[in-house]
């Protein structure tokens, strides 16, 4: 069953909240990038994909990619509230036999492709756009990366190619919380100045606060103009979001919630 909430700030807490639930019962990891992408999902399930829950291979559906699918726990709340299957289903996460693997898997409804190794996503989504260009169908391509995961050197061959191929019907997501695995990304690999590095490659950029549902609606907004240009929405993230304890430490990039900050957790995303 499919919940509507009044804004998609209340979304993006219930989404924090399965994360929490998910990844504590399944003693798991990555809650930290699952929260820094919330309020990304929440405003782009809420009002920006074409999409159809009760029909989720439908050809005229907008293609949604986590590139990042370390952080799959943000996507599968998001799918089950959006009511791609029930939300029940993901008490199975990360069990023996259940199909909601630790990373993206495609058998669950809504989720176009299984994510392991970095640096897929974006290729791949270029590779739908270039397919909707060709076929001209109208439905567009959207891809969420992980900044750690710009280290990649596929993302970059993707990053020169798709505006060479005029994929204006491609945006790029970047989730860029500034921590990835082993440390910062200052001081792992600095992509500063980032919107230079994307604008030289001919790529349309824009720049929000990740959090900000308004920047958010109004940057997905401003993607939808044909002028041969692929976009990027550079999203300023907090590695943990909603969770105080949480926010900015790289410990949770992996670190799983005693059965106390479980409680905390909730207890906190509950009084917001």
């Amino acid at each position: 069953m499919m919940i509507n909430y009044k804004t998609t700030e209340e979304f993006s807490i219930e989404i924090r909240k399965l994360v929490l639930k998910m990844v504590y019962n399944a003693k798991a990891s990555h809650i930290g990038g699952a929260l820094s992408m919330a309020d990304i999902l929440a405003v782009l399930y809420n009002g920006v994909l074409n999409i159809k829950p009760f029909d989720p291979t439908n050809f005229e559906r907008d293609r949604f990619l986590l590139s990042k699918g370390h952080a799959c726990t943000g996507l599968y709340a998001t799918l089950a509230l959006k009511g791609f299957f029930p939300v029940e289903d993901l008490d199975s996460f990360a069990r023996d036999g259940s199909i909601f693997l630790s990373h993206t898997s495609h058998y669950i409804p809504g989720v176009e492709i299984s994510a392991g190794s970095l640096g897929h996503g974006l290729p791949i989504s270029c590779g739908l756009a270039l397919a909707a260009k060709r076929k001209n169908v109208i439905w567009k391509t959207y891809c969420l990366v992980s900044d750690g995961e710009l280290d990649e050197g596929s993302n970059w061959e993707s990053i020169l190619l798709a505006p060479q191929l005029k994929l204006d019907n491609l945006i790029l997501i970047v989730d860029y919380n500034k921590i990835q695995s082993l440390g910062s990304v200052k001081d792992v690999i600095d992509l500063n100045p980032m919107i230079d590095k994307f604008e030289s490659f001919r790529w349309e950029t824009f720049e929000v606060d990740g959090h900000n549902h308004l920047d958010l609606k109004n940057a997905f907004l401003k993607t939808n103009n044909s002028n041969g240009k692929p976009k990027v929405i550079i999203a300023h993230t907090v590695k943990g979001k909603g969770v105080s304890f949480m926010e900015n430490k790289l410990l949770w990039h992996y670190k799983s919630p005693t059965e106390t900050q479980f409680k905390d957790a909730i207890n906190e995303l509950n009084k917001k």
